[in-house]
């Protein structure tokens, strides 16, 4: 099962150099994941041709305006566009009431559901469960309550080679022999050993989407061996003092987390407004984690082992 990203917004604040505010894409096989909102969503995943009627789970970091202030147009053109299935938003405690007050006093009755799940601040906590995924947030260190969140897939069944099985193996016993079980007769003698005719199972993809927040070097076991790591990098090493005093990460520090946790690749995002070319930190991150990306406009990556 590959795992597909695609960046939307980068930018922090405001929008400048043709940055616009955070937002993401995540596909996971049939399902799209909507990560933050910032303003101009909607405009974006128009431009990158993404059907909207493809998201049904949105999930908010935390409740600065260049996170969430796409939201509330969002929920609107869906409703426009007539949607009739629910909506699954993930975010701190206080969404749920925004987003309800304004649908107060615009006296909107929406075509279809929201389902709100608020994570708990400072807990991580399974949030989303299927049959092949989960999400689980990850407490970030933010001037508000600020959550990241971590998509793992469940453990792949063995493969088996159908090379060495015997014609007559029925369903139930292939499943066993999926799960790693050992095959036996009536008798209880030994009829199949799994090991000699299945093949070990994929490893399973992992991303980590770290949203706002100082340097936090706890990280390092909450992301051990991630294979995509989005870490926000609002300003160079140069302005360390200034991303502490406002709770963000140099591109250095988030490299060097990265490096930490042994991750494959990290994601660098959330810029500063100072910064019109982002090579600089492209260059510094990679002084120290030469797996660095800029998590730029329209860019894809995926994870497929």
């Amino acid at each position: 099962m590959a795992i597909e990203l695609q960046i939307l917004g980068s930018n922090s604040a405001a929008f400048a150099h043709n940055r616009h505010h955070t937002s993401q894409l995540l596909r996971v096989q049939d399902k799209y994941f909507l990560i933050d909102c910032g303003e101009g969503t909607q405009l974006l995943i128009k431009k990158y041709k993404i059907k909207l009627s493809r998201i049904n789970e949105i999930l908010i970091s935390h409740l600065h305006g260049d996170h969430y202030y796409g939201l509330m147009g969002l929920i609107s053109t869906l409703h426009l566009y007539g949607r009739q299935s629910d909506l699954f938003i993930y975010g701190p405690p206080g969404l749920r009431e925004i987003i309800t007050l304004q649908l107060k006093y615009s006296q909107t009755r929406l075509s279809y559901d929201i389902k709100f799940k608020e994570w708990t601040p400072e807990v991580p906590e399974v949030i989303y469960e299927d049959s092949k995924l989960t999400i689980t947030t990850i407490p970030l260190e933010h001037r508000i309550p600020c959550s990241g969140f971590l998509f793992q897939e469940k453990t792949k069944k063995r493969g088996i080679n159908k090379n060495k099985l015997p014609q007559k193996l029925t369903p139930v016993q292939a499943t066993m022999l999926r799960n790693g079980e050992d095959l036996y007769t009536e008798s209880g003698d030994l009829y199949i050993k799994n090991s000699e005719v299945t093949f070990p199972p994929k490893e399973p993809y992992s991303y980590a989407y770290c949203s706002d927040t100082k340097l936090i070097p706890a990280l390092v076991d909450r992301l051990k061996d991630v294979d995509l790591v989005y870490h926000e990098s609002t300003f160079m090493d140069d302005m360390k003092e200034r991303a502490e005093s406002t709770y963000h990460t140099t591109a250095k520090q988030a490299a060097q987390l990265a490096k930490d946790a042994n991750v494959k690749r990290l994601l660098l995002g959330h810029f500063s407004t100072r910064y019109k070319d982002l090579n600089p930190l492209l260059a510094e991150a990679r002084t120290v984690f030469k797996e660095s990306y800029l998590a730029e406009e329209g860019k894809k990556f995926v994870i497929n082992h």
